[in-house]
């Protein structure tokens, strides 16, 4: 019977923790690279550019997936949108979209740069940040810059 020691184990358990590190950082790239389906897009234009970005990244079932649970459309219609994303066309032409409610106007307010210039003149710049972040989707050191820009 041979006795298994230390040297012998070492590189084993070397190679498992190379292989278990880049498994972790390909797994932390690709959820960089896929947008948030948890994300709730506030607008038209927000969605077409989520769900655009999913199309980009070859997941159109997926991007099915969350148009029908922001609109309410059929699953025949959203896979006729989303096919029509992947052809090239806007997703807001597409004629199910314009059965669609439309989001009322808000009541008048002054602009991002406005409000984020009165939260800085009362000292709340990191409230200005992440009104930017809200409003934008900017990144916090994008927001930081915006913000220190004003």
């Amino acid at each position: 019977m041979t006795n298994i020691g230390i040297p012998e184990i070492l590189p084993v358990l070397l190679a498992i923790g190379i292989i278990a590190a880049i498994a972790l950082s390909a797994t932390k790239a690709a959820r960089a690279r896929t947008p948030n389906p948890l994300i709730t897009p506030r607008t038209p234009a927000e969605l077409e550019h989520h769900l655009q970005a999913l199309v980009d990244q070859g997941k159109p079932i997926l991007a099915i997936k969350i148009l029908r649970e922001h609109t309410g459309l059929s699953l025949k219609d959203a896979k006729t949108a989303v096919d029509g994303m992947r052809a090239g066309h806007r997703l807001i032409d597409h004629p199910a979209m314009a059965r669609l409610p439309q989001p009322q106007p808000r009541a008048h307010q002054p602009d991002l740069a406005t409000r984020v210039r009165r939260l800085k003149a009362d000292g709340r710049a990191e409230q200005a940040v992440h009104l930017v972040i809200g409003e934008t989707g900017m990144s916090q050191s994008e927001a930081q810059t915006f913000v220190q820009a004003l």
